[in-house]
Formats: structure tokens, C-alpha cells, sequence
């Protein structure tokens, strides 16, 4: 038995035992009639609002509901719209288009690096010797000299 469960049981019983008390020593008591009256009042509304809860119970019973498994994870229950269903992965979808987008930015910007550096080495005018040059690579970073 887990432990919620022992927990209900115990708190059950209690109030039983309290019950139990509180009714013999009401029945072995003489009430005065205002007493008394109040005390018929008030059962009266507890069993009216017992009524009630049995009467809400059935209707909310369609209603989602989140429950708590054993392993302490979060179940959903009951019936869930489409639309509710769809709108949960929205975030999903907008994510991935995001990733999808900077993917591209990136890639352009890549392709566009690659493209001016050809355009350089292609406009300028270099020795073909250069290309073989060790210091071509610092060349390129710095620029033809003024």
C-alpha cells in the first residue's frame, strides 16, 4: 500500500472516530431546542450540498483531468479537443521552423563569404606565382597594400 494511500486510510478512520464521538455525545446530552434546531439546520445544508456535489460530478466527469502516476509524472485524462491538440505542438512546429530558417541564414552567409573571396582573387591582379606563396593566405586576409 503506498503511502497516499495509508494516508487516506488513516484520515478516514479518523474521522470516523470523531464522528462516532460527536454523536454519542450529542445523543446522551439533552439539547436545548435552540441547539438542537441549529444543529438540524446545518445537517440539512450538508446533505444539500452532498446532493449537489453527487449532481456536478457525472458533467465535470468529460472534462480533462491531470492525474499524478505513481512515478510522480503528470497524465493527462479525458477528452481533449483537436484544436487543443494542435495548439500544443505550435510551439513545436515554431521551433523547428526557426532552426530551419537559421540554417539557411547561415549557409547563405557561408556562400556568399566563399563568392566575394573568389570575386577577389579572380579581379585582382596577381602573379600566378602568388597563389603558391605563403604568405597569400595573409594577403587575402589584409588586403592589396595602399
Amino acid at each position: 500500500m503506498s503511502t497516499t494511500t495509508s494516508h487516506r486510510t488513516d484520515r478516514r478512520v479518523v474521522e470516523a472516530r470523531l464522528g462516532n464521538r460527536l454523536a454519542s455525545a450529542l445523543s446522551s446530552q439533552t439539547l436545548s431546542h435552540d441547539v438542537g434546531e441549529r444543529l438540524r439546520v446545518a445537517r440539512e445544508q450538508a446533505l444539500s450540498r452532498a446532493r449537489d456535489v453527487r449532481r456536478v460530478a457525472p458533467a465535470a466527469a468529460g472534462a480533462s483531468v491531470v492525474a499524478v502516476s505513481a512515478r510522480g509524472a503528470a497524465v493527462l485524462g479525458g477528452f481533449v479537443p483537436w484544436w487543443q491538440r494542435a495548439a500544443s505542438m505550435l510551439p513545436l512546429v515554431v521551433l523547428v521552423a526557426g532552426l530551419v530558417a537559421i540554417d539557411q541564414f547561415t549557409m547563405r552567409e557561408q556562400v556568399m563569404t566563399a563568392a566575394d573571396i573568389d570575386a577577389q582573387l579572380l579581379s585582382d591582379d596577381l602573379p600566378p606565382a602568388a597563389y603558391s606563396d605563403p604568405g597569400f593566405a595573409e594577403f587575402l586576409r589584409n588586403g592589396p597594400a595602399p
